[in-house]
Parts: structure tokens; sequence; C-alpha cells
């Protein structure tokens, strides 16, 4: 998916919601944790709920290569279904790959090729060689974190603290912008980051950001549009246990779509207040 059509569909559709597939088996509905494939029907229930209120979907990987040959088959049943029934979507794989040169093409190869998925999280932390293998696919965006809404991430990405020095994740979103372009990467801010936005503003106006901590990790909507939203609205925000764990009961998918559709209207707002 290229930059114009992302920007077409939050347009026609007056949303920036992507919706995190995190599926734990453990949490599942006892209406499918007896059925052949249960990560697959949960994930086809909640998509199909979701799919009017959304422009992205973000499986984080971790969550199905934790059940193996399973939890993989699933993964890629899920993409496909995606793909087959709701191609207008933007679909994110959520691995965090980057490694020397040579591994990340193969990593490359695998999700862009392989799966043919849209956008891949990557690591920074290995610098240039590590992340331009990624870049050399047309039509595939690279996802780079640079502020994370975990608390780990005060550990480094905003080294040094305090005085007027270059942090760690400024330097990410300084540099790699001499690797991709707002065509082809995008960078992992936290909603839990806040005014740092303004930050991440100053250096990077034109790209996308992928937006994680909406919802349950207490992330403000509302904030993030302020100081994160562009002309031409540059956010994809995730929500993901928010909306897919809304309901453990057999109208688990209603409820999902409910929740998504209330974030799109909210959405709606914001891109109406801005123009959009």
């Amino acid at each position: 998916m290229t930059r114009q059509q992302l920007i077409e569909q939050i347009r026609q559709k007056q949303s920036f919601l992507c919706v995190g597939l995190d599926t734990d088996p453990k949490k599942l509905p006892a209406c499918v944790v007896d059925l052949y494939d249960p990560i697959f029907e949960f994930n086809k229930a909640i998509i199909d709920a979701t799919a009017p209120y959304c422009v992205a979907y973000k499986p984080n990987l971790a969550f199905y290569e934790a059940y193996g040959i399973k939890g993989m088959k699933a993964f890629i049943k899920t993409c496909n279904y995606l793909k087959r029934h709701h191609p207008h979507h933007l679909i994110i794989a959520d691995a965090k790959r980057g490694d020397i040169g040579n591994t990340s093409k193969m990593y490359a190869r695998t999700f862009f090729e392989e799966y043919d998925l849209d956008a891949l999280t990557v690591a920074p932390y290995m610098g240039e060689d590590s992340v331009t293998p990624f870049l050399e696919y047309e039509g595939k965006w690279v996802v780079l974190l640079a502020l994370t809404s975990n608390k780990g991430s005060e550990d480094f990405q905003v080294y040094p603290k305090g005085g007027d020095q270059e942090k760690l994740f400024e330097r990410v979103l300084r540099v790699s912008q001499q690797w991709g372009t707002p065509d082809n990467m995008m960078y992992v801010v936290g909603a839990t980051q806040g005014r740092m936005f303004e930050n991440v503003r100053r250096i990077v106006p034109d790209h996308f950001l992928l937006v994680p901590g909406v919802g349950a990790q207490g992330g403000s909507l509302e904030e993030v549009c302020r100081y994160g939203m562009n002309n031409d609205c540059g956010l994809l925000v995730n929500s993901s246990r928010g909306i897919i764990y809304a309901s453990n009961d057999d109208h688990f998918a209603e409820v999902a779509g409910n929740k998504a559709r209330e974030l799109q209207q909210q959405m709606a707002e914001e891109l109406a207040r801005r123009g959009l």
C-alpha cells in the first residue's frame, strides 16, 4: 500500500485506527476455544466486526510464534484472510526484526515476499545496514522503533536526560531519514509520551507515526492528535487489548466492533477539527 492510498483510506473512513491482533489462546472466549483453529476463528470474527472502522491491522508475531507451527499457521491464515476479504487494509507485522545485513535480508524476504505483508516493525539499534534491506521493497513500509510507550523506554531512548543534548530517539529519527523517506518509513511513538510528540514532529514532520498505547496503556487520543497530527493526518493509532478483549462472551466480536466504532468516531472528530 502506498502512502497516498493510506491517506485516501484515512479520509474515506474518517479513521486512522489500527487494530492490534495480539491473540492469546488463554484469553479466548469459550465459544471459540473448542473450534479447529481457535486463534484464526477469533481473529476472523474480530476482523469482520472491526473492518469498517479501521484502516490497518497489526498482528503481533510473539502471540503466534509462542504456539509453534499451529500459531504460525493461524498467523498466515489471518493475513491471507485479510488480503482476500479486506484488501484495502494495511497489514503491519509487529515482529521488531533487525540484525546484520544478510540476516535482515532474510527477514525482509520472509515478510515482504513469502508473507507479502505491507509493513514490518524494525529495531534500529544495529544501524543502517540492519535496516536498509527492508527498504529495498517497493510499496512496503519499515516501521522503525523510535520512542516507545513502555516504562523502560526511559533507560535508553531519552538519554541523556536533562539539558539540550540530543536524545537517542531524536538521533534515530534524524539519522534514519537518510535511509528512507515518508513514502516507505514510519516510526513507532508511544501514546504515553504526550508532549514529546512535539519533539518528534520537529524532526519528522511528514512521516507517519504508528502509535501504540491508547486505551489499555492509558495514552490519550486527544493529546496524540494535538501534538502528533500533521496535514495528512500522519498517524496510525493502535488499540489491541481495549478492542479485542473488550468482551469474553458469545458477543465478543460485536462488542469489539462497538469499541472500534467508538474510537473511529473520536478520530473523525479530531480529523474534522483539523479540516481533514
